[in-house]
C-alpha cells in the first residue's frame, strides 16, 4: 500500500491514536480494513531522483513528435484494442515512434500478480501509469487499452504527467453491442455468476464526462474512429 503523500504517524506502542488506521471504501463508505503501525520501513527517506543529461524534450526533439499518452476506456468490447492497434499502425505508417499497452498482455507479466478486485484494478491501473509516464518521458507516443472503470484512477493517471500529455479516449459502445462482440464468452459467463466483479454486469463503470475524444463505435467504424484520432493528434 503506498500513499499520494507522506504520512505523520507513530507506533502503536508509543502513541495508539496516531499509530493507528482504518481504510474506508471511497465508493461505499464502508470500513474495509484495519491496522496498527509497528515500525516505518522508511524507504523513501534513502531514495533520490537521480538527474540525467539526455531529458524527455531532448528525446522528443530526436525523434520529431510530442510524447503523448492516449488513454482508451470503455467497456470490454466496445472495440479499445481494435482502435488503438489500428491507430497505432496509422502512426507508424507516418513514422512515428509508438508503443500499445494493451490489458490482456500486460497481465502476462508486468500485473501477472492481480486480480480483479477493487484494490488490484486500482493497482492495475497505477502500474500501468507509471509506465505509460516512462514511456513518454522517453519521447514515445504511448497508447494503452484497458478498461480503468474509474474516474478517480484515470485522473490519477493524468495527474502523473505534464499538461496535455495525457489524451483520455473513449470508447462509447451500448452494452447489447459489446455483448454481441463478446467472443471470449466473458459477458455470458458474468451473468452466469461465473466471473466475480465485472464490469458492466456486477462492478461500476464510470463513462468519462469530458474526454478528450469520444468515440462511438456503434455509430462509426473502427478505421473511422482511428483516422479521427490520428486526426486529433496531428492538428497542432
Amino acid at each position: 500500500m503506498s500513499f499520494a503523500e507522506p504520512l505523520a504517524m507513530d507506533t502503536y506502542e508509543e502513541n495508539p491514536h496516531t499509530g493507528s488506521f482504518i481504510l474506508i471504501d471511497r465508493y461505499s463508505n464502508q470500513t474495509v480494513a484495519a491496522g496498527l503501525v509497528w515500525f516505518g520501513l522508511r524507504r523513501a527517506e534513502n531514495v533520490h531522483w537521480q538527474a540525467v543529461d539526455v531529458d524527455k524534450a531532448a528525446r522528443a526533439e530526436q525523434k520529431g513528435q510530442k510524447p503523448r499518452v492516449l488513454w482508451f476506456t470503455g467497456l470490454s468490447g466496445s472495440g479499445k484494442s481494435t482502435i488503438a492497434n489500428l491507430v497505432e499502425k496509422k502512426l507508424h505508417g507516418e513514422g512515428r515512434h509508438t508503443y500499445l499497452l494493451d490489458g490482456d498482455n500486460v497481465r502476462h507479466g508486468l500485473n501477472r500478480d492481480l486480480g480483479f478486485t477493487d484494490v488490484d484494478r486500482v493497482e492495475n491501473i497505477r502500474r500501468i501509469g507509471e509506465v505509460s509516464k516512462l514511456m513518454a518521458d522517453a519521447g514515445l507516443i504511448v497508447l494503452t487499452a484497458f478498461i480503468s472503470p474509474y474516474a478517480a484512477e484515470r485522473r490519477m493517471v493524468r495527474e502523473m504527467l505534464e499538461e496535455g500529455e495525457f489524451i483520455e479516449v473513449y470508447v462509447d459502445t451500448p452494452m447489447e453491442v459489446c455483448e454481441t462482440r463478446d467472443v471470449k464468452g466473458l459477458y455470458a459467463k458474468a451473468r452466469a455468476g461465473k466471473i466475480e466483479n465485472f464490469t458492466g454486469i456486477d462492478a461500476p463503470y464510470q463513462a468519462p464526462r469530458h474526454p478528450e475524444i469520444y468515440v462511438n463505435t456503434d455509430e462509426m467504424s473502427a478505421e473511422d474512429a482511428a483516422d479521427a484520432i490520428v486526426a486529433y493528434l496531428t492538428k497542432d
